[in-house]
């Protein structure tokens, strides 16, 4: 599971020969055996080992002495105790000298299992936070590659490049929420490209679908286990292994379905449906949610528990209103593509064009946007690419947007403004927001090209 090696010191070779087994059955098997604690320094310092497995009694050095020997040489090489003595002195006196857990004998492999990954995910919290504060410090990217396929020029997507470059080699869940169509997938994909891993990217929707459903769509089942289950079957977890599990529409999934997820982000095992024993997973979760789940705790509907376990990278991805300058690459961008899906030569685009975009909220976000330039491209004749088209969808729309968001009113100061005062308001805005384009300004306001000349000219 780690990238670096696990030693394990213990001077009785079958124990800590069945130390190695039971966390090779829970898929870590990068280790070290050690039968002499003496020697036990230079293979840390020989193979790179960053998290050691020790037993107190031994000849020689003790586990204790090894432990201050660690510290004191080797400070961010991680100590985990064993012992078969059950004593609370000896419990405190290790969490003094800086051990990171103790355990005593006879070992439950569960255990062991267990306090290994916690010590792992420590020393991955610890490596990520020296990088986070290298990587959102550094004033470039060292591998842009992983976000090519996001159009942007917006800080606040920049800054979450660097975020996810930074978190990227870790093995900690990351959270994406943002509004529907806001490009979610897009950004759970540079996750997995630069988490650096070999396997493959695999999506579900957990919108809509009830527990058996997801069990046996993430989980798989043995042969047997319902009627038609006529052989076994792997889920897409395995299909994600060493790769990543994007789990669209988290907010939605169903309690009893998320008590298992819980358990493959605690324990990294899962039951397949009709299956008695666990299997393992080292695929990286990504989720992704367009409701508040916050919220939704208080609700009931979302477990607490599982929310801080999945929240421990968050990423809000804004809306696409709060990045309008991407506006001009995005609809070249989305122009060129519709163009080639449909075997066009793609139209120029007109700068009106954006000023008019700038104005809409975009409610549903790139997703719109891309439909949006789809319908236009299809329809469009000639060379360049018409605003009407635009306009005429925006205009279909814009009662909807209405409905859904009233209007507050407008707040007049004191004393109240005359007619003149407030039109003159009105022209002026209306050029702000065009962008000096008379014909847009016209457009905003309601009225023809020719009277808005007039009424500037007065």
């Amino acid at each position: 599971m780690p990238d670096y090696p696990i030693l394990l010191v213990d001077d009785e070779v079958d124990i800590v020969k069945s130390q190695a087994l039971a966390l090779r059955l829970h898929q870590i098997d990068n280790t070290i055996i050690c039968t002499d604690p003496r020697p036990a320094m230079d293979k840390l310092r020989e193979h790179g080992c960053r998290l050691a497995i020790v037993d107190v009694v031994m000849p020689e050095l003790s586990g204790l002495e090894l432990l201050e020997l660690i510290k004191e040489e080797l400070p961010d090489v991680m100590v985990i105790l064993l012992t078969g003595m059950n004593h609370v002195e000896t419990a405190v006196a290790s969490m003094k000298k800086g051990a990171f857990d103790y355990i005593t004998k006879p070992l439950d492999p569960m255990r062991l299992a267990t306090c290994v990954r916690k010590a792992i995910e420590a020393r991955s919290a610890q490596d990520q936070e020296k990088r986070l504060k290298k990587k959102l410090l550094a004033p470039s990217l060292d591998d842009p590659e992983p976000f090519s396929h996001i159009v942007t020029k917006t800080p606040a997507i920049e800054r979450i490049f660097h975020y996810i470059d930074a978190i990227g080699p870790t093995s900690l869940p990351v959270l994406l929420c943002g509004e529907t169509g806001a490009g979610k997938e897009l950004f759970a994909r540079a996750v997995h490209k630069a988490s650096g891993v070999k396997g493959e990217f695999v999506c579900v929707n957990c919108s809509g679908i009830d527990d058996s459903f997801f069990s046996d769509t993430i989980f798989g089942h043995r042969k047997g286990a319902f009627t038609g289950a006529n052989e076994e079957r792997d889920g897409l977890i395995a299909r994600a292994a060493n790769g990543t599990l994007f789990l669209d529409e988290i907010g939605d999934l169903r309690p009893e379905s998320q008590v298992k997820l819980l358990r493959l982000l605690q324990e990294h095992t899962y039951y397949k449906l009709g299956a008695d024993t666990p299997s393992t997973s080292n695929a990286r979760i990504v989720a992704a949610t367009n409701v508040d789940l916050r919220e939704a705790q208080d609700t009931g509907t979302f477990r607490k528990d599982l929310y801080y376990r999945l929240e421990s990278h968050r990423i809000d991805i804004p809306p696409l209103r709060e990045r309008k300058d991407d506006l001009p690459g995005l609809v070249s961008h989305l122009v060129s593509k519709a163009a080639e899906s449909l075997n066009k030569n793609p139209p120029a685009i007109p700068r009106e064009l954006i000023t008019m975009l700038e104005d809409y909220p975009f409610p549903g976000n790139v997703r719109e946007l891309e439909g949006m330039v789809l319908n236009a491209v299809s329809r469009h004749q000639g060379n360049i690419l018409a605003c009407s088209l635009f306009r005429e969808l925006i205009s279909q729309k814009k009662p909807f947007i209405a409905s859904s968001e009233p209007c507050q009113g407008i707040t007049f100061p004191c004393p109240m403004p005359t007619i003149s005062e407030i039109e003159l308001a009105a022209l002026e805005e209306a050029l702000s927001r065009s962008k000096g384009n008379k014909s847009m300004a016209a457009n905003l306001l309601g009225i023809t090209r020719k009277t808005l000349r007039n009424k500037l000219s007065r």
